[in-house]
């Protein structure tokens, strides 16, 4: 090494390209360690050894084990000091399970698997798109970059495309590609954020994020990497669910991109659409237009933009299956296309309906990942929840489902007779030991017709069931819920307006941000 110093990153290279080295010595391990200081300043700014680094990155197997070796072995902390800052460092919380270091050189194994066929299978879309993007050690510099940052103080993200940028240029990478990491690196948390916080089944939320995108090289990128992230912060975070929801905001973003984002899809275009879809399907089932005209007729357009073609001749079906639409309905769709099971509740609009709902679901051990809500003219809830069991799976045993179907009804027919409140459930003490001060945020949605409530809390049994007595106290009218846990914290998404449909003014935002925290602080106890 004192002769060769290049040597101390060409020995990871060479393991890469020689698989059948099946390891390195003890005694060349100490010898590396006890040469680390030959990586100084003069080393680090060697043509030579920027070459040997970008080539490990380069190379078509082996990543994943050569930068945990250089990590355990010291070599990447002496190589680029800035990656020392995160080695180690721990995140107090239930919901990384890793060090920053161990999560970031996940991140990386897991882009690496996307490309590995072997593992094609396990998450097919990101296999295709591996094999799709133009510069795959793009991908894996932007793993590796993306929370270098971290702890640092402010925005980790841009502190983190700074460095990504910085350190690239350093190393002879063409503009283009500088750029594209760092942008990487700085949306990392982007795509996350939209699905698991925005309405995605608006337009308007679609077309802003595909112009943030803006072209379909990035998306596919970004897609990669935020699946890669999150299944690598906490092994129990990635779901069917989850993997629906990504998917569901790629493919959309993809269709507004393909469509160019000067011509974007109106709500008019979109509904007709989808109307015209559902009646042909259940033109065959012997539904005529003229029933799914008076059904649909007091069904508002929201309904329309946030459920699929299958999901509409679920509903007329499961609505229309007497012959008439009085009444009560609920069915479960064990395996919906969303992800998780879908619950539909279809029934007169009765008092802390929401409250009623969420409560039995949750009594039952089930939760609740996503929550559409919507009145009918004629006072009619058409509610759909997409709900998973104790494990984050869809609720595939036929007794399970059949248990919430038939309590469900009797809850919305006999509400009287309530079944809700025998037998609440604990909130787990490793729950318990996380408290997350109760934090209620007030936005509007891009059309300006509802407000967005965000609400940060501990997360605990019966959270939804309480937010629903607060909302049913304080006269909210609830249109769409995105529920989203992470480890012990709750980040809920409401979108809301009062009875008459208005937007809340500061004074009712005020108001029923005291009576939230009212309401959930005293958990704490």
């Amino acid at each position: 090494f004192r002769r060769y110093p290049f040597a101390l990153l060409e020995l990871f290279l060479l393991m890469q390209q020689h698989p059948e080295i099946e390891g390195v010595r003890a005694s060349t391990i100490r010898l590396v360690r006890d040469h680390l200081h030959l990586i100084d300043d003069d080393f680090r700014h060697d043509i030579r050894t920027r070459s040997l680094f970008m080539e490990i990155f380069r190379q078509p197997r082996g990543l994943t084990h050569e930068l945990r070796r250089m990590n355990r072995y010291g070599v990447l902390a002496a190589y680029y000091p800035v990656f020392a800052n995160i080695v180690g460092q721990m995140q107090h919380d239930l919901f990384h399970t890793y060090t920053v270091d161990e999560h970031t050189l996940f991140v990386v194994r897991n882009l690496r698997r996307f490309a590995v066929e072997e593992f094609a299978h396990e998450f097919p879309l990101c296999s295709r798109l591996s094999g799709e993007i133009p510069k795959p050690e793009l991908l894996y510099l932007a793993g590796f970059f993306h929370d270098i940052a971290k702890g640092r103080g402010g925005d980790h993200a841009e502190l983190g495309a700074e460095d990504a940028y910085r350190f690239l240029q350093s190393h002879g990478l063409p503009e283009y590609d500088c750029k594209l990491v760092a942008w990487l690196v700085r949306n990392h948390l982007l795509m996350s954020h939209v699905a698991q916080r925005r309405d995605i089944s608006d337009p308007d939320v679609i077309h802003e994020f595909a112009t943030r995108v803006g072209d379909r090289t990035r998306l596919d990128y970004l897609y990669l990497l935020t699946v890669a992230d999150i299944r690598a912060t906490n092994p129990t975070l990635w779901n069917n669910w989850k993997d629906a929801l990504f998917r569901e905001l790629y493919n959309a973003t993809r269709r507004a991109l393909r469509r160019g984002l000067e011509n974007p899809l109106h709500r008019d275009e979109l509904i007709r659409d989808i109307q015209q879809q559902a009646a042909a399907h259940l033109a065959e089932r012997g539904i005529s237009r003229e029933m799914l005209d008076r059904l649909w007729s007091h069904f508002p357009t929201d309904y329309f933009l946030r459920h699929s073609v299958d999901e509409a001749v679920w509903h007329a079906s499961v609505i229309l299956a007497e012959g008439h639409t009085k009444g009560v309905r609920v069915a479960l769709n064990p395996e919906s296309e969303r992800g998780g099971s879908a619950l539909f509740v279809y029934t007169p609009v009765i008092d802390r309906l929401f409250n009623r709902t969420t409560a039995l679901i949750d009594q039952l051990g089930l939760s609740i990942t996503d929550a559409r809500v919507i009145t009918s003219t004629n006072d009619y809830a058409i509610n759909t929840y997409q709900i998973l069991n104790s494990a984050g799976e869809p609720l595939t045993d036929p007794y399970d489902g059949q248990e919430l179907v038939t309590l469900m009804e009797h809850e919305l027919k006999h509400p009287q007779d309530s079944v809700v409140g025998r037998g609440i459930r604990q909130a787990p003490r490793r729950l318990r030991q996380f408290h997350t001060r109760t934090r209620v945020e007030f936005h509007r949605d891009e059309a300006g017709r509802r407000t967005i409530l965000e609400l940060f809390t501990t997360d605990y049994p019966g959270l939804l069931s309480r937010i629903g007595q607060t909302f049913w106290q304080q006269g909210i009218a609830l249109h769409n819920a995105k529920i989203a846990t992470f480890g012990s914290r709750a980040e809920d998404v409401f979108y809301i307006t009062d009875r008459d449909g208005q937007l809340l003014d500061e004074a009712r935002q005020e108001a029923l941000r005291r009576a939230i925290i009212e309401a959930l602080e005293p958990e704490e106890d």
